[in-house]
């Protein structure tokens, strides 16, 4: 009973604990009203904004800021120069910018805005509008700000704009007056270069007058089908109008951001995930491929249902999947693809895009500070997925993919520590490199180091833990550790705010006294702890584990199959270990670190000896390191 009763309060502990850390996160609200005239002949709207904003920060706001993302696609704009000098610029960018006419650009203009009725001065700096307060926002109040604003619909370029390669009309993200984030780290105003986005949680109702030959979606529940006619109901289905427009009304709860999209020949199709989202898809009738996108429907059920009990549950009715862009892009409840792809592709991308609900839209990590945590736990949650959906042969490593391109970056001296903000990676590269693939790669790799099914069990407590809050890095590792026992600051601390790299090597094997003595080497600057896999003359496989002193636990057996000899920690101090085994090397016919290929080694080929006659080691080709 005694033992049943410290078990319980134990529980009872770390469950308050991570309550506690979680309720000291505060979080602001907006709660964001529009009414937007879209003009399709000129590509411009106009627009009103009411903003009830409520500041549950203890500190007194004297300032806010607004992102007005249109404004980057201007020539001499921060994202137009930042192209213009970086030596690899996206390929969707390069120089247009710079190169379009005043009925082209992009823009937004504030004409007025008031707080509490009251007229607001202000002045806009590239993509930002800063703005003075006449009356301070106290802690734990609410104030309104009311704006009139105009905009202009860039051509297609990056994300948002109009009439894309693929001829969809209209892809609307980044097109209104975005309230810019503040939370314990203060306010995140970033100037926009075409990377990543950060948001306020809140509550959006948006009325979009059009004209009335357009189908509309995006983010958000349609909350008058029928007074239009279009009830999500069937393809081709054909909207009516009261005139020469329409009027669309979208409600999205509890979300960071709104993303819609308008063409006259977008067809629907929906799709009911049991015990999960109706998924909305909208895609141009004259695509070239439009049997992949009339077979998406079967894979998104196969895609949420298998998320949603792998990863934790998507907490939203809806999911829209919808034709437009220049690649993929994630928002709240909804994506935006091109769709000019094979069956393949367009599984791929929607897979990686719908995962962003999770890690973007659900967990809403800061994408500019973290883009590893976001794009990296996207893309290996995405490997897993796929890999299940296409019942793939690679079982033991879904994310092996992500190794070989990280180990490219990691050897070629250019790569970047994670803690770098999206916007200040030297290169395009080295961002995509380091956000997506070593993003992915820290995931499978912390499974190497506290046990596969801790790491999932870690990340469904995660995601349940700190949805809607906004977590990060050591928000993450906290979890790991809790769920694992294991110490995990060293982990980070090299893998993430720095780049040492890992290279360990099977050094020496003599015989003293009839045994085989097995010396290991540290060669790189991060220290791990060391799976080695001993297989013997006769069949026999072993497994000996050496845990790093430093994580103060070991691991739990992943595999009952094999016989596993936990060894003495290794003192990240020490460059060598010995390990003495138990039979002579003439009965020993391999030994190898991580046989299950999750460690990050730069060099794997000196992981790996086999014993020949007279006892010589065999070595695979070393790699050639420039």
């Amino acid at each position: 009973m005694k033992k049943i009763y410290l078990l319980l309060l134990a529980v009872l502990i770390v469950t308050f604990t991570s309550y506690a850390q979680v309720q000291n996160r505060w979080q602001q609200h907006v709660n964001y009203t529009m009414h937007i005239n879209m003009d399709v002949e000129t590509h411009k709207f106009t627009g009103t904004q009411q903003l009830v904003y409520t500041n549950n920060s203890p500190d007194t706001l004297t300032k806010v800021f607004y992102h007005l993302y249109f404004n980057a696609f201007q020539p001499g704009s921060m994202m137009d120069i930042r192209s213009l000098n970086i030596i690899d610029p996206d390929g969707r960018v390069i120089d247009r910018i710079s190169k379009l006419s005043e009925d082209e650009i992009g823009y937004q203009k504030v004409n007025s805005l008031k707080q509490d009725g009251k007229d607001l001065s202000y002045q806009i700096a590239g993509t930002i509008l800063e703005v003075k307060l006449k009356k301070p926002i106290l802690p734990n109040t609410k104030t309104t700000f009311d704006m009139e604003f105009e905009g202009q619909v860039p051509v297609q370029i990056r994300r948002s704009g109009r009439n894309s390669k693929e001829d969809i009309s209209y892809s609307m993200s980044q097109w209104y007056p975005k309230l810019s984030e503040y939370d314990f780290e203060g306010w995140h105003a970033n100037p926009y270069i075409a990377r990543e986005f950060h948001g306020v949680w809140g509550d959006f109702d948006v009325n979009i007058t059009i004209d009335a030959k357009y189908i509309l979606g995006g983010s958000g529940y349609l909350q008058n089908g029928n007074d239009i006619g279009f009830g999500y109901e069937d393809k081709g289905v054909q909207v009516k109008n009261a005139g020469n427009t329409n009027t669309w009304h979208f409600v999205a709860p509890n979300v960071h951001d709104f993303m819609w999209a308008a063409d006259p020949d977008y067809i629907h199709t929906k799709i009911q995930v049991p015990d999960g989202p109706m998924v909305h898809m909208l895609y141009d009738k004259n695509t070239a491929n439009i049997e992949a996108w009339e077979k998406l429907p079967e894979y998104m059920v196969k895609m949420f249902s298998f998320m949603n009990k792998t990863f934790g549950k998507y907490p939203y009715d809806q999911f829209s999947v919808v034709h437009g862009g220049d690649g993929g892009m994630e928002y709240p409840m909804s994506t935006l693809v091109t769709g000019n792809r094979s069956e393949r592709s367009l599984v791929g991308v929607t897979i990686h895009e719908a995962f962003h609900s999770w890690y973007q839209g659900v967990l809403g990590f800061n994408e500019s500070k973290y883009p590893w945590m976001d794009e990296g736990f996207t893309s290996w949650a995405s490997a897993i997925t796929s890999q299940h959906i296409y019942d793939s042969e690679s079982k033991d490593n879904p994310n092996l993919g992500s190794y070989a391109t990280y180990f490219f970056q990691a050897l070629s001296g250019q790569e970047e520590p994670l803690t770098t903000h999206a916007d200040h990676f030297k290169t395009n590269r080295s961002y995509g490199i380091n956000s997506y693939v070593k993003g992915a790669v820290i995931l499978t790799q912390l499974g190497y180091v506290i046990g596969n099914d801790n790491l999932m069990k870690g990340m469904r407590r995660f995601y349940n833990t700190w949805k809607f809050r906004h977590p990060n890095a050591n928000d993450h590792m906290r979890i790991m550790e809790k769920v694992s026992g294991i110490e995990l600051d060293w982990y980070y601390e090299h893998f993430v705010n720095t780049v040492n790299q890992i290279d360990y090597k099977i050094d020496t094997l003599i015989e003293t006294n009839g045994n085989a003595q097995l010396t290991l080497s540290r060669i790189g600057d991060m220290m791990m702890p060391i799976d080695l896999e001993i297989e013997y003359t006769d069949g026999t496989k072993e497994l000996r584990y050496i845990p790093l002193r430093i994580m103060r636990a070991e691991k739990p057996v992943e595999d009952e199959e094999m016989m596993r000899i936990t060894e003495e920690d290794w003192p990240w101090t020490h460059p060598t270990y010995q390990l003495l085994l138990s039979k002579p090397i003439s009965k020993i016919k391999r030994i190898e670190i991580d046989p299950s290929k999750r460690l990050a080694d730069v060099d794997p080929f000196s992981n790996k000896i086999e014993i020949g006659e007279k006892g010589t080691l065999i070595r695979p080709k070393p790699v050639k390191k420039e």
